[in-house]
C-alpha cells in the first residue's frame, strides 16, 4: 500500500498553482549526516552530476570540501535516484540538507511512490525527518518522512480545504 495516495496530494503537486520546485530539507544535520547522505548516494549507485559554477567536476571525497568554497561559487549535486526523478542538492550549510525536486516529474501515483521511496531511503539512513514544503514557504509542510513511523505522511490539509 502506498504511503500517500495521489488523489490526496495531486492538488499540492500542481506546478501552475504551487511552483515547479518545492523545497525539501532534512533539518538538524551535521557534517557527519551530510557524509552519510553522500555515502548513501554512492552506495545506491544513483546517477549523479556534481558541478561548481557551470563546470562539471568530481564530487570531493571529503564532505567538508563541499562547504569550503568562495562565496560567489555555487555548487550543486544532481541526483537521479530513479530515471526521470531529479533531486538538486545545495550546499548552503552543514546544519540542514537542502534540495529540491521538480513537480513536473512527479505526476501520478507511480512517480509519487518513487519520491516517497527516495525520502524513506534518505530518512532511514539519517534517522531524521525529510520535509517537503512549497517553493519558498518553509512553514507549510506538505509531505514528511517520519522516522518514528517509518513512512511518508501527508501533513498539509487536502487540496481545496480551507488553509
Amino acid at each position: 500500500m502506498p504511503d500517500v495516495m495521489w488523489e490526496e496530494i495531486s492538488g499540492w503537486f500542481d506546478p501552475e498553482l504551487n511552483g515547479v520546485l518545492p523545497d525539501v530539507h532534512v533539518p538538524g544535520t551535521t557534517i557527519a549526516d551530510w557524509r552519510r547522505a553522500i555515502e548513501l548516494v554512492r552506495a545506491e549507485r544513483w546517477v549523479t552530476e556534481y558541478s561548481i559554477g557551470d563546470a562539471v567536476a568530481d564530487l570531493p571525497e571529503q564532505t567538508e570540501a563541499l562547504f569550503d568554497r568562495p562565496d560567489d561559487e555555487s555548487t550543486l549535486l544532481r541526483v537521479w535516484p530513479v530515471p526521470g526523478l531529479l533531486a538538486n542538492f545545495f550546499f548552503h550549510t552543514p546544519t540542514q540538507i537542502d534540495f529540491d525536486v521538480d513537480l513536473r516529474e512527479l505526476q501520478g501515483q507511480d512517480r509519487l511512490d518513487a519520491l516517497c521511496q527516495f525520502f524513506k531511503t534518505l530518512g532511514r539512513e539519517l534517522r531524521k525527518p525529510v520535509v517537503m514544503t512549497p517553493e519558498g514557504i518553509a512553514e507549510l509542510r506538505i509531505l514528511v518522512y517520519e522516522p518514528t513511523v517509518d513512512r511518508v505522511v501527508l501533513t498539509a490539509k487536502p487540496w481545496g480545504v480551507a488553509r
